[in-house]
Order: C-alpha cells, then structure tokens, then sequence
C-alpha cells in the first residue's frame, strides 16, 4: 500500500499546488547560496508533520482494532476514501468552516513570522507548520493511514505521501512558475480513479478471503474476556 501513498502525494500535489504554491515559492531566496537545501529542508519538515499526523491516526486505528473491530474499520476507511475520492475538491472548503477559522489563522499566522525571520530552523519550521493546513487530498492521505491500523504503517503511509508530493512543488520552488492550469486540471482527472483503487484495496483487506497480499486471512485471538481480530501475512 505504500506505493499508493507516493502516487497519491504526487497527483495530489498538482491539485495543492495552488494552496502550498505561494507559501513555497516565499521560502528562501534566489541570491541565497544555499537555495535548493532550504527548500529541501522547508520540504522535509513538511513532510515530518505528515509522518507524525499518520502515527496519530495509526495509533487511533490501532485502538480500535484491538477493540475487535478490524474488519469493519478496514471496510468503513476503504468506502469513506472513495467518497472523498469522487469530492476531494470539495473537503478543501473545511478551512472557511467558522469553528476551524481560529486555527487556520494560527496556522497562517506562524507562516507570516517563519517566513520573514529566514534561517534554516524557520524553513524546517514553515514547512512543518504548513503541513497542518487543512486539504483535501491530506484527508484523504489519513484516512488511509487510519485504516492501516498501525502507528509504525500509519506514520509511514504518510511520510511516503509527504515525498510524493516534493517533486512537484521542489520543480516550483527551483523554476519559479506554476505549472499550467490546464495541464494541473489534466492530471487531476487521475486522483479519483487512484482514490477508487485504494478504497477497494482496504475494502478487500478487511473481508479477510485470504487472498495473500490483498485479502489476508483474519485471526481471532482470545485475550482473557475480549476477542482481537488480527490481519495474518503469508
């Protein structure tokens, strides 16, 4: 499954590009020697809050497997990731919803500051704040790392997703331009064909047909009074 998260980071990013585009284009400057290492590192602490946001939501996922709700969190992830697959657009607009206004604006805010005070730490520190900007193709991204049901696999999908989305806005930052419009529009049409495979891949996962690799065989193990369903890898 990680190789999806690569690939959704990617296309993802094509869409993100008009949200992270500006912000990226602000860090470091051009008479700088070490132009393209701050924007590596402005990308690095970017994706570093991804891995850290997946270990959260692994953890959470984790909890409730042990609960012995396995099979139904793989099953709700997967069929919840094709519907924000085909609105994907749409989950940007959580960040004009009044109750998240405050911490946008704290997000927006930190910015502002990181970016006028230069310096490795506030490229690190950009990056990382922006990672917690609300989007779309983010939502999308954790849940998936949720339905992995682990914090180490959480953390990872996530971080995989980071560096899928660097090429495209590291080309930005070094070129200066936006890529055109209706190119971004072209390649957009994939994410929700990859958004619809990844929903039917958890989907399979959590039936449990014993399919290796794809359906694994589900185990029940009786800890004392509570049974814990377990994915078994061949």
């Amino acid at each position: 499954m990680l190789w999806t998260a690569f690939l959704l980071g990617f296309l993802g990013s094509f869409h993100c590009v008009g949200m992270c585009g500006p912000i990226a284009l602000a860090v470091g400057g051009r008479s700088n020697q070490k132009f393209l290492f701050n924007k590596v590192i402005y990308n690095l602490g970017r994706t570093l809050t991804y891995a850290f946001l997946g270990l959260l939501v692994g953890s959470l996922g984790f909890s409730l497997s042990l609960a012995g709700v396995q099979q139904g969190i793989s099953i709700a992830m997967g069929l919840f990731v094709v519907l924000l697959s085909l609105s994907y657009k749409r989950a940007d607009q959580f960040l004009t919803i009044p109750a998240l206004s405050g911490f946008v604006n704290w997000v927006k805010s930190r910015l502002n500051r990181y970016l006028q005070s230069g310096g490795k730490f506030a490229f690190f520190s950009t990056g990382a704040v922006n990672g917690l900007l609300p989007c779309g193709m983010v939502y999308m991204a954790l849940v998936v790392a949720m339905g992995m049901q682990s914090p180490v696999l959480g953390s990872a999908y996530m971080f995989f997703f980071g560096l899928g989305t660097i090429p495209m806005l590291l080309a930005l930052m070094v070129s200066g331009s936006f890529f055109p419009v209706f190119k971004r529009q072209q390649i957009q049409k994939a994410i929700p064909y990859l958004g619809i495979l990844i929903g039917v891949l958890m989907i399979f996962r959590g039936l449990g047909l014993g399919i290796p690799g794809l359906s694994p065989e589900l185990a029940v193990f009786d800890y004392g009074t509570q049974q814990v369903e377990i994915t078994m890898c061949h």
